[in-house]
């Protein structure tokens, strides 16, 4: 790279300006010939955030693939090992591939259903689809691009990163693979669910020959199906997560739109996001967080409308029980007619013990609703003599996911919005939120679902499925019927889905917000009902969080007169909801036990009469400063794992006060002075004083230095939320592995500049050795947000700009 002076911006091209109020070129945006190169300019502002201006699409896909890489190219490569289904060759076929991008127990199993996707040439075939089917040919640009920036960089730079500096397995890539890097993500909650069931899948007699986990011959069909689809499908905060909230003008301080998104992912691995802002001169202007691999922004703003996503509690998936033919278990009766199954033979590399390779071939089963499938995690679904299961997942023909984030990218308002969301129809796994500079707010969850309603349900579940559907939206149907297929809406874009017109959406509300629970309460004066159970529940009990996130944001919507200062409060208030409605009462039964002790899991009695007056005094957040916190975290873990949820409160859950109930706690529970006597005798032998400051044991260490970090986890209902990892030997809370992630916080104040405040909690690079490896992070424990720069005057100014024109040599 050329480090190019400031005045170096205007090496853009002499047929463009710079947005907000520029023109653009003649030349076609969306396509570019390959010779001659392709070449964009990065201008880097604070804390390594790439400005990225191109001057078409694909021009814009390189700058992005270069930059990506050379902030994660460790974390890149990785992801694209397992793609190509090269993990056992490279790390062998024992070890575990991680979670990023399937729920794969070894590398093998990773491996052989991510070779079979290729081999089957899947995604070839959706990427040959025109649009809206297929990829835009905007997208494809993006991609091709990225593919090209990305080997560039590797080309044309050394990796000093250790995790992967000097190793084989850094290789370039082809538009292909970024493709299937995508499609990975559209699976993930699907098939990916699947991997370990998929890939061991054999008919009876056969013998076990599974890629990963227990063998298909030890499995047995849980006592619980319905418990085991649920617990499957939950957004408990321990798997891909979220909070976000749009304010209608009416609410706020200027009349405009807010919107604060705090998206809950993995802080280590490919699911990462990454930070940008992208601009084509004339075309598009847009910032925000990508999925690292992703060439386009999946969660950001432009000068006139903000979006969030969070993970839906739609399922994605459904199962279909067949019957297989007397005399051959891989075949199946639909209708009574007999259809042999397809078989697929999958050859992988893998390295040996001795250093060598060799090669594992495995046999996976598919029918004409989809793979086998022997098991989704704990819900065992065994191929016998007279059944089998196969998995529909209908994101398994969607690879129009980046044509997503592109469309809300361009998008004006959120009609804008909605109309990508009509048009593109690849959200796989998540809900929106939108906000916009006229002051008008979205909700919906419009993502890719099979097209089960209750009637097909009704009619056509299987007595699994009379289990799961109601328990979890998890439908069994009978795949021996034809008429049980879920048929098609008129206004989808493939067969077997639901369409636009069917999605829970809430538009126009004085705030619209969602943490991970169903449609119902996304604004609690305005509950949504009526749709499908596959949708998720409705009048239930909501989670801690959504309850303490519906209390909040309807007392800022009632207050009025808000402010982006008034979200970035919100996201650092750290209120503990379990704390409001159980500390006290714990505090009391704790003053009230006999002698001030209580008799611990390993029978010895414990004194706890000190753990009484720090729960009593407890100021009810998670700040760093916070003292009793640890404590309550501790023991409020404990006594949700020994007490069921039936059990907990004195006040049970009513659907007429869904937010308020259930409350009190059932301090009579048997667990109540376990859990306490635990927690105290825990942190004691840790050493721990019950009183101490959060900040002092819950951290990170970034290059040998400690970061206090606020926050807490899903069960405690904070809005920050976070999953650290504890260890009682480094003295409690010692790294993060999951929560909030890229947060923006952004307003609209009538000019054409957005009032944006952003933070990547785990900064832009995984590199150690990068500048931008921690420098967020600490922004992060200090409670501080980036103030972003997005129109140009803002740019300009950045202290100690970079600007670097990246190109083909």
């Amino acid at each position: 790279m050329r480090v190019l002076a400031v005045t170096g911006i205007a090496l853009l091209t002499t047929a463009t300006v710079l947005p907000n109020g520029a023109t653009a070129g003649e030349r076609d945006r969306t396509h570019h010939p390959t010779d001659g190169g392709l070449s964009a300019v990065i201008r880097y502002t604070e804390y390594g955030i790439p400005h990225i201006v191109a001057d078409d699409y694909a021009d814009l896909g390189f700058g992005e693939g270069w930059a990506q890489a050379a902030d994660q190219v460790c974390v890149l490569a990785d992801g694209f090992v397992t793609t190509r289904g090269e993990r056992s060759r490279y790390f062998g076929p024992d070890a575990s591939p991680g979670s990023a991008m399937s729920s794969a127990g070894t590398n093998l199993a990773s491996d052989l259903f991510f070779r079979g996707v290729k081999d089957a040439r899947t995604v070839d075939k959706l990427y040959a689809q025109p649009a809206p089917a297929g990829p835009s040919r905007q997208v494809k640009e993006l991609m091709r691009g990225w593919a090209a920036g990305y080997n560039a960089w590797l080309k044309q730079n050394r990796i000093t990163d250790p995790a992967c500096r000097g190793a084989d397995w850094v290789r370039p890539v082809s538009t292909l693979d970024v493709a299937r890097h995508g499609y990975s993500l559209s699976v993930l909650s699907g098939q990916g669910l699947a991997v370990d069931g998929i890939t061991s899948a054999q008919p009876p007699g056969a013998g076990t020959t599974r890629a990963g986990g227990a063998g298909q011959g030890t499995r047995k069909v849980p006592d619980d199906p319905g418990r085991a689809a649920r617990e499957l499908f939950a957004q408990d905060g321990s798997g891909l997560g979220s909070n976000a909230v749009a304010f209608h003008g009416s609410t706020t301080a200027g009349g405009r739109g807010l919107l604060l998104g705090n998206p809950h992912y993995p802080w280590h691995g490919g699911r990462r996001f990454w930070q940008s802002h992208v601009t084509i001169p004339g075309e598009l202007d847009a910032a925000g967080g990508s999925l690292l691999g992703a060439p386009t922004i999946s969660i950001g703003h432009n000068a006139r409308v903000a979006w969030s996503h969070t993970v839906a509690t739609g399922v994605p998936v459904n199962l279909f029980e067949l019957k297989t033919s007397p005399t051959d278990p891989t075949a199946y009766l639909v209708d009574g007619k007999t259809e042999k199954m397809t078989k697929r033979t999958v050859t992988v590399p893998v390295r040996g013990a001795d250093g060598g390779t060799g090669q594992v071939t495995r046999t996976q089963w598919w029918t004409r609703y989809g793979p086998v499938v022997t098991a989704l995690e704990d819900l065992t679904l065994p191929w016998t003599s007279r059944t089998v299961y196969a998995l529909n997942d209908p994101n398994a023909a969607n690879l129009r996911f980046f044509d997503m984030g592109l469309g809300f990218s361009k998008a004006r308002s959120v009609d804008g919005v909605r109309a990508a969301l009509r048009r593109t129809q690849g959200l796989p796994w998540v809900n929106t939120v939108a906000a916009d500079a006229a002051g008008r707010t979205l909700y919906t969850q419009s993502q890719v679902l099979p097209r089960i309603t209750d009637d097909l349900a009704r009619r056509c579940s299987t007595p699994l499925g009379e289990q799961t559907y109601p328990a979890a939206g998890l439908a069994v149907l009978d795949g021996s019927r034809g008429d049980c297929a879920p048929g098609r809406d008129r206004d989808a874009v493939q067969p077997g889905i639901f369409g636009p017109s069917a999605m829970p959406t809430l538009v126009d509300a004085p705030y619209a917000e969602n943490s991970n629970d169903s449609p119902w309460l996304a604004n609690a004066d305005r509950p949504l009902t009526g749709y499908p159970r596959v949708f998720g529940d409705i009048g239930t009990p909501r989670s801690l969080r959504t309850r303490g996130a519906v209390e909040d944001v309807s007392a800022m919507a009632r207050r009025g007169g808000l402010t982006v200062e008034d979200l970035r409060r919100q996201q650092f208030a750290n209120r503990v909801p379990a704390g409001d409605k159980a500390a006290a009462d714990a505090a009391r039964a704790c003053a009230a036990l006999p002698a001030g002790t209580a008799v611990g899991s390993d029978g010895r009695s414990v004194d706890v009469s000190e753990a009484c007056r720090v729960l009593r005094d407890w100021d009810r957040t998670v700040r760093t400063d916070s003292r009793g916190a640890l404590l309550f975290d501790r023991f409020w873990r404990k006594l949700t794992a020994q007490v069921p949820p039936g059990q907990l409160w004195r006040t049970p859950f009513s659907a007429a006060d869904p937010v308020g109930t259930p409350h009190t706690l059932n301090t009579g529970a048997p667990g109540f002075a376990r859990a306490l006597a635990d927690a105290v005798g825990e942190l004691r032998a840790a050493g721990i004083p019950l009183d101490a400051r959060l900040g002092d044991h819950q951290v990170v260490v970034r290059n040998g230095k400690r970061l206090p970090v606020s926050g807490g986890a899903n069960s405690l209902g904070v809005w920050n939320m976070l999953v650290p990892v504890w260890d009682a030997r480094q003295g409690g809370y010692h790294e993060v592995v999951h929560g909030s992630s890229y947060i923006q916080a952004v307003g609209f104040d009538g000019s054409r500049c957005p009032v944006a405040y952003t933070l990547l909690t785990y900064s832009q690079s995984s590199n150690p050795a990068s500048p931008h490896y921690s420098d967020q992070t600490e922004l992060y424990s200090a409670g501080r947000m980036v103030k972003e720069r997005f129109c140009e005057k803002d740019i300009r100014d950045a202290p100690n700009l970079r600007v670097v024109r990246v190109g083909e040599r």
